[in-house]
């Protein structure tokens, strides 16, 4: 039996003589598998109650009932727990270095080699990367306030974090207000709103979760969520393009160093004063439309965008009502999760009635393709495509859960639809019927008649009562990646 399963077993009270003897060698032997300890160990309610609140405190380890009658064998395991215990005064010096700053995107307060103490810290825009003295690279999200109680501990009160972490480092743990996450080896992220409980996305190996005020612990793995609520957690979808990940903030900050932002601020005004303008959606107006979304960062450093998470979540928007539109250009910046079976919304018009001809619909499908429906549209007989609508070629869900730019223009007197991923044209699908298409009220990331909700964020979200050409498309994409 490996350490982890012995460790996990001794914590639940359920380890016998034999498991015990096991235990006590790899405490004694490795000072790896001591520090380990420590941070499983303090899974239990009286660290819980810690994480609820913001002062570090003494380490307490519980007393956990044994199935075994052997005294030598606890005590030497006893024994071996206190000369861990006795080294853990150095976690709460203000003077240890716990980390220091690989990089800070959009925020001057972090600069590259800053040292990480004790200290509590708060930023409100931006993304701050650090590595741990042991090791370990962690990226934390704006809006975030936090604290390295030491290399190994991170007690985030609210904000987004993902982390790398290499063997050197494992038993790394983040404290929330609503539970803990230790690592075992493994990249991870744990999102903590300022309201609400936090949850756990494991990306790769092995994370073991407890839910403060006496909560189970849970091993979570590859491709696994989980809630921290209050007593008892509940599993979740992963959700991890809601996260920067280290590999990501390279590209990041060199779009900014770049002059990157600039440029995105000139298209967009630029784009304002097109008369054929119909709606743009940056999500900078405190006066947002309604809807139930959460509001996060955006593409740049102190930018908003809507995060769709939840059944239900949606914005609503109603431009266009005036007249029909006999060609349209739709625009937007997304960042998804994961695919919903069988669409996601990107924007729905509320109705498809049958006396609405035009109605529009653009949507991702379950193969992450998009389509641009249209009510009453049809097509040739020999189209090829699936279902009776135009749909894109290639899958607009980056593997490694990056911003992507989507585009799809209409043209209804030349029966054309155009489809364009990160400013390339995709595919192009000619109509047998077309008519102009028809706005008015409709959702973003989702529609009232059928839960299709889309599972990530959006920006910069355009709607133009002409169609853009290829060379209009690409530039709107080169002026607005925030990645270099």
């Amino acid at each position: 039996m490996n350490f982890d399963d012995l460790a996990n077993r001794y914590l639940d009270g359920q380890a016998s003589a034999e498991e015990v003897r096991q235990l006590e060698e790899f405490l004694l032997a490795q000072s790896s598998s001591r520090r380990l300890f420590a941070d499983l160990a303090n899974l239990d309610s009286a660290l819980a109650e810690q994480a609820a609140g913001w002062e570090p405190q003494s380490l307490t380890l519980p007393v956990k009932p044994m199935r075994t009658t052997t005294a030598r064998t606890w005590l030497a395991a006893a024994a071996a727990l206190t000369v861990l215990l006795t080294g853990t005064w150095w976690w709460q010096s203000a003077t240890q270095v716990h980390a220091t700053v690989a990089r800070g995107i959009g925020i001057n307060a972090f600069p590259q080699g800053m040292e990480i103490h004790g200290k509590h810290y708060s930023i409100q825009a931006g993304t701050v990367e650090f590595i741990t003295a042991l090791g370990a690279h962690v990226v934390i999200e704006a809006p975030a306030s936090f604290q390295f109680e030491s290399a190994q501990r991170l007690h985030m009160k609210h904000g987004r974090v993902a982390a790398d972490v290499p063997p050197s480092a494992k038993g790394f743990t983040v404290i929330t207000p609503t539970g803990k996450a230790v690592d075992l080896g493994t990249k991870f992220g744990v999102d903590v709103p300022q309201q609400g409980q936090a949850e756990i996305h494991v990306f790769q190996g092995e994370v073991i979760a407890q839910s403060a005020k006496g909560g189970k612990r849970q091993s979570l793995r590859d491709g696994q969520a989980y809630s921290l609520q209050s007593g008892a957690g509940a599993s979740r979808e992963i959700r991890s393009a809601a996260f920067i990940q280290p590999d990501e903030t390279q590209s990041l900050q060199a779009a900014l160093s770049s002059g990157q932002r600039s440029q995105s601020d000139a298209a967009i005004a630029a784009l304002r004063k097109d008369e054929a303008l119909i709606a743009l959606l940056d999500f900078e107006d405190e006066n947002l439309p309604p809807g139930t979304f959460r509001m996060t960062q955006g593409r740049w450093p102190g930018t908003r965008a809507p995060e769709f998470v939840n059944v239900g979540d949606h914005m609503k928007l109603n431009a266009g009502a005036e007249h029909a539109w006999p060609q349209l250009t739709l625009a937007a910046w997304v960042r998804l999760d994961r695919l919903e079976s069988p669409y996601q919304s990107l924007y729905h018009t509320d109705g498809w009635d049958e006396d609405k001809r035009g109605q529009v619909h653009w949507i991702i499908k379950d193969d992450a393709t998009m389509r641009l429906a249209l009510k009453r549209n049809t097509l040739p007989p020999d189209s090829g495509e699936k279902d009776g609508f135009p749909d894109s070629l290639t899958p607009v869900l980056p593997k490694n859960g990056r911003w992507v730019h989507v585009a799809v223009t209409y043209d209804a007197d030349a029966r054309r639809i155009r489809f364009y991923l990160n400013g390339l044209f995709d595919k192009e699908s000619l109509q047998a019927t077309a008519h102009p298409a028809l706005l008015g009220p409709a959702q973003i990331g989702n529609w009232n008649s059928k839960d299709r909700k889309l599972s990530g964020r959006v920006d910069e979200l355009i709607l133009l009562g002409r169609t853009m050409t290829d060379a209009e498309i690409r530039a709107l994409f080169d002026a607005g990646n925030p990645y270099h």
